[in-house]
């Protein structure tokens, strides 16, 4: 009778987005007489950030302060289309679209305050603060309201943008089918510590070390809530998450979220994270966005601990207290493997 530790070692590769020339997502983007900003998506906001990130793209490239650019996911039948959201391709397929968008409404509002201010739109540039300037001479401004209010009234024009993110179709080798099914990845490494008990078999989840690289950060807080709240996710995928023992016979087992067995905020470990950034050449502004991925490397960096803790091997989730005490016995006691 005694408690074992373990550590166990994972790492991912993860793909973004799906099948090149089948992924695509578009944006529309438009000013207000009020110089405010609206971006109009299909692509639904999970609680993953998505209205945030898109929000920070179109402001910089149109050059405006974040907080006077709005974004609407609300009606897929009258927003432009998108693939939807899902295989973690939110801020690279979208946040590409919206760049598109939001550079095509910038153009516009440059002409229209070129306009008044009697010079060439190729001098003008933004402040980030809602001010068009004059290069070389910063008295010489307008507001991108007055911007925007001037081009709807008085010069007839609409302040809008559209954009469309479509990755070419990749070739196919006509002898192997190989092909390259998506734009770039995202990687994680994660090292788990985990205590198990060899008289009851339970898995306690001591504390989790990881390093991801998502490209560029667009919002380092959003990513970092969403790599913690991932990966608690996937511990409890791991060592949780079953209707085992009773399965298929339901009779006993749980039946909705109050008896469905999962972690409590007891059980959740410390989780130390590494962000590295690597921008993405094609992503917008360089992000990629952790998505899935967060949770995934969890799994196998769990399994492979409690077979350094114990010597079982287990290839099939979740890591249950009953399989780890079968595999104990089968081995004739638990087998504590060299830690390095």
């Amino acid at each position: 009778m005694a408690r074992h530790r373990g550590k166990g070692f994972a790492c991912i590769n993860y793909p973004i987005g799906m099948n090149l020339g089948g992924d695509p997502s578009q944006a529309l983007v438009h000013a207000n007489p009020d110089g405010k900003f609206m971006v109009a998506l299909s692509s639904i906001d999970l609680g993953q950030g998505m209205k945030s990130v898109t929000r920070q793209i179109a402001a910089e490239t149109l050059g405006v302060p974040v907080e006077d650019v709005y974004v609407d996911t609300a009606d897929s039948d009258t927003g432009p289309h998108c693939m939807g959201s899902f295989a973690s391709r939110g801020t690279h397929r979208v946040g590409n679209a919206v760049i598109q968008a939001a550079q095509e409404a910038r153009a516009v509002m440059l002409e229209a305050a070129a306009e008044e201010l009697e010079v060439n739109a190729a001098d003008l540039e933004t402040d980030g603060k809602g001010n068009i300037h004059v290069r070389g001479a910063p008295s010489r401004s307008i507001t991108t309201m007055a911007a925007s209010q001037a081009a709807q009234f008085k010069q007839g024009k609409t302040v809008a943008g559209r954009g469309i993110f479509l990755i070419p179709l990749s070739d196919v080798d006509p002898e192997t089918g190989e092909m390259t099914p998506v734009s770039c990845f995202a990687h994680a490494a994660m090292v788990v510590e985990v205590e198990v008990d060899d008289e009851t078999g339970e898995v306690d989840v001591l504390e989790m070390n990881s390093a991801y690289e998502v490209g560029r950060a667009l919002n380092p807080r959003l990513v970092e809530q969403q790599l913690v709240g991932g990966a608690w996710m996937g511990m409890s995928h791991a060592a949780w998450e079953t209707t085992e023992p009773h399965y298929p016979d339901r009779s006993d087992g749980p039946v909705d979220f109050n008896t469905y067995l999962m972690p409590g905020p007891g059980d959740l470990a410390p989780h130390n994270i590494a962000v590295l950034e690597r921008p993405a050449p094609d992503g917008p502004y360089g992000g990629k966005g952790p998505g899935e991925m967060c949770a995934n490397p969890v799994l196998p960096a769990v399994v492979n601990a409690v077979f350094n803790a114990v010597g079982v091997r287990i290839d099939d989730l979740p890591v249950t207290p009953e399989k780890v005490l079968r595999g104990i016995r089968a081995n004739g006691g638990a087998q504590p493997q060299v830690r390095r």
